[in-house]
């Protein structure tokens, strides 16, 4: 296994993409109404939509800079389209057509030809030929200009230096105010899209990684505004095979009606379809190309929903009786198991979703994700909306008791049975969902995702009654996938197990019906988390997890994580020990990289490139006989080269102890506990600057220390040196380790020149090795 953080300029394999490629336009538009974009063919798009205001208007987006795609597969930042001519189709309904006042207007984005910030407004009415409706368009950016009428409003626009230009779509009522009488779906086709002149052309990154046993997972609030042919090229460039796991959002797929008492726009459970035209027109698109590519599809639906459109009275709700809200900006809303409303919307969004699938002859695959009775961080339970409370009544015969404020608290014993019955009720709501789905398309597959930090990671006991209950147990559902980013991510991998164990324990699937969801970064900050979620991948696949996805897609673009699987790869790794005896007198070199660049005073700006020196070893005076450059030789062979690394003891520095003796358990500090963290990397301080890592420990020679007592057990030593903790450390305990530790390294040549006569005369070949960065 291997993975990095891939850049642009890593770009080895590259192809030619025409400008206004349909794959690569993206929309976007503000809330309440919704859009997509979808490529129908290798020159047209269509772009759906639905408008709810007055005020409602979505862009139809070209980028001169890619910034959505991962690295190794974005296209090349051109931004000069002088010497472009773009030419389609345009065909539309439902928006304001191209000869009205706020018709479709093609804005440019960038800098005139002095370099100041401009943006020109190109009425596209200007270059139709043809219908308000149904034209033919011609662009040339060398003879293009902005303003209503032309030439009377003429303002020549410099096609030089330009960062994105889009199409605006406006609703028929644009500039009225409130909300539209009813909703209106409006549409637009670009076809035969064209673009000509010698710029016409510009590079892509055509990466196509080998196949892996890592899956995909996607999420359509993330990646709504992007083409479902984008997407899928991603997926399978980078790898990723087999399976995909979709979550469908929260606050793009629903449908809205206005809602006269609330006087604001809801989510609609009274039209023929919760979902709006542009959700629709997009992940069908999507569930074909996924079926067309033998993907399985895991359709994913959640009880969060945006709480800007969200009906009061399908909320949670909390002893104080606030709603729940989650603590995203804007907040999205947990409906109640409770509510008949916002059940019978939950089922009729499975069975939606389930005919979408079976609608692309895809096998209908439906996960219902993360359902849970929230409980956020001031740990108020929000299980007392009006409808729970009554309906315990009405189920149990008793009076609700009195409310818990705080999930910690000991329960009562009639507190306690309310929780029960709220977590029976919940596995009640859940399995009625995947029945809709089911019922909506026979044969299908049920899931169930639960994220065991928000149940298991405190006040366990009394939370899983809420949100593990006994209704979930095998074969409630047909695969049972766990989540457990948080545990992960704080690198609090004794909990993670604990949590796992206490899942199977409860709810008992066999690891045949079980999946693992590991991840995600949420800030690009964060993005060395990535490190212990693709251990925790691959920890799931070596305990036989059936499938494994990294969650989730558009995280992976952003940092442009890529990974790698097998074992013939130009960075592996064999873990043997360079000869001893062939290296007890090597000569080692550390070496830093630093520019230094003197100013005409005399004066130094000196920049280093590297944290830590990187060694180099020569080993020509250690050779002595012929055997020993036959062992040389053997070894050189069986390594490749410089294809495979391998552990070198430095003779001059190999211990943890600073007079490089015997190691003891508080050489090097390594940590500081924090009562949540269980992992701490060996590490070697040289009296300033960072730390060395030590990824290659000689095993049985670590020794650890938590505060002022050595640790003769409790913990183990995991691959990359790493240190293992079954209990975390208190807050503020030093841990320290003491260690004997090996460099690991490779051949710096793929050539080993030799000769019997030189040996024979005591000229041995110089053998340079030099040392291996490992994460």
């Amino acid at each position: 296994m291997s993975w990095w953080f891939a850049r642009a300029e890593d770009q080895r394999r590259t192809d030619h993409l025409m400008r206004f490629d349909p794959r690569f336009w993206t929309v976007n538009f503000p809330r309440p109404m919704m859009a997509s974009v979808v490529s129908t063919g290798p020159a047209s798009l269509r772009v759906d939509a639905e408008f709810y205001t007055g005020a409602d208007l979505a862009g139809l987006i070209w980028e001169s800079e890619d910034r959505h795609d991962h690295p190794l597969l974005r296209y090349e930042t051109a931004r000069d389209y002088r010497e472009v001519q773009l030419s389609f189709r345009w065909r539309s309904d439902g928006v304001v057509p191209l000869d009205a006042v706020n018709g479709p207007t093609l804005t440019i984005e960038g800098r005139d030809a002095s370099g100041q910030p401009c943006a020109w407004y190109v009425r596209l009415w200007n270059y139709a030929a043809g219908t308000p409706v149904d034209a033919r368009i011609t662009i040339d950016f060398a003879a293009l200009s902005g303003g209503f009428r032309l030439p009377d409003n003429a303002d020549p626009v410099w096609a030089g230096d330009i960062d994105r230009m889009f199409i605006s779509l406006a609703s028929p009522g644009f500039g009225s105010a409130g909300a539209l009488p009813a909703p209106v779906a409006g549409w637009v086709e670009l076809s035969e899209i064209a673009a000509a002149g010698e710029s016409a052309v510009i590079g892509i990154g055509d990466a196509f990684l080998p196949e892996h046993s890592l899956r995909a997972a996607t999420g359509y609030d993330d990646q709504y505004h992007l083409t479902p042919a984008r997407l899928m090229r991603t997926i399978e460039a980078l790898g990723y095979r087999e399976w995909i796991n979709h979550y469908v959002g929260m606050s793009h797929q629903f449908r809205l009606r206005w809602d006269a008492a609330e006087a604001r726009l809801v989510a609609d459970d009274m039209g023929t379809t919760p979902f709006n035209p542009p959700f629709l027109a997009w992940h069908r698109d999507f569930a074909a190309r996924a079926t067309a590519l033998g993907y399985q599809l895991i359709l994913s639906l959640s009880y969060e929903l945006f709480d800007a459109h969200c009906p009061r009275g399908w909320r949670q709700v909390k002893a104080d009786g606030s709603p729940a809200l989650t603590r995203w900006a804007p907040p999205s809303a947990l409906l109640s198991p409770a509510i008949p409303r916002a059940q019978a919307y939950l089922e009729r969004c499975a069975a939606a979703l389930a005919t979408i699938a079976a609608d692309s002859g895809h096998p209908v695959h439906f996960q219902v994700g993360e359902p849970w009775w929230w409980t956020g961080s001031d740990r108020q339970p929000a299980i007392y909306d009006a409808a729970a409370k009554a309906r315990f009544t009405a189920e149990t015969g008793l009076a609700p008791p009195p409310p818990v404020a705080n999930s910690s608290v000991q329960l009562s014993d009639a507190q306690r049975r309310y929780f029960t019955w709220a977590g029976t009720l919940l596995a009640r709501s859940t399995i009625a969902v995947a029945a809709a789905a089911k019922a909506a398309a026979p044969g299908a597959t049920s899931y169930l995702l639960f994220y065991s930090p928000q149940v298991l990671g405190r006040d366990a006991d009394n939370l899983a009654l809420l949100n593990m209950p006994e209704g979930w147990r095998a074969p409630a559902f047909d695969v049972f996938q766990l989540e457990d980013y948080d545990f992960v991510t704080e690198e609090d991998t004794a909990a993670a197990a604990r949590a796992r164990q206490a899942v199977d324990t409860r709810l008992a699937y066999p690891l045949a019906h079980q999946h693992y969801l590991a991840g995600f970064v949420l800030n690009p900050a964060d993005r060395d988390q990535w490190n212990a979620i693709i251990a925790a991948a691959e920890d799931a696949r070596a305990r036989g997890v059936p499938q494994v996805f990294l969650w989730a897609m558009p995280q992976i673009m952003r940092d442009g994580l890529t990974y790698f699987e097998g074992a013939e790869m130009a960075n592996a790794f064999d873990d043997v020990l360079f000869p001893l005896s062939l290296g007890l007198d090597a000569a080692a070199e550390p070496v830093f990289t630093t520019q230094v660049v003197t100013t005409a005073s005399g004066r130094e700006q000196r920049n280093s490139g590297w944290a830590d020196a990187r060694c180099k070893y020569e080993l020509g005076s250690g050779l002595r006989a012929e055997s020993e450059l036959r062992e040389l030789l053997a070894f050189f062979r069986a390594r490749g080269g410089r294809a495979r690394a391998f552990r070198f003891r430095d003779p001059i520095d190999s211990s943890s102890a600073a007079d490089g003796g015997e190691p003891g358990a508080f050489d090097q500090a390594i940590g500081t506990g924090d009562g949540v963290r269980t992992r701490f990397p060996l590490t070697k301080s040289y009296g300033g600057g960072s730390p060395r890592r030590i990824t290659r420990p000689v095993p049985g020679s670590v020794r650890l220390a938590v505060g002022q007592t050595e640790q003769a057990s409790g913990w183990t030593l995991q691959p990359g040196g790493i240190v293992q903790l079954e209990t975390p450390p208190p807050a503020g305990a030093a841990v320290t380790a003491g260690f004997r530790f090996d460099v690991p390294a490779r051949f710096d040549s793929d050539s080993l020149p030799m000769s019997l006569a030189a040996v024979r005369a005591g000229q041995m070949p110089p053998v340079a090795l030099i040392e291996v960065r490992e994460d």
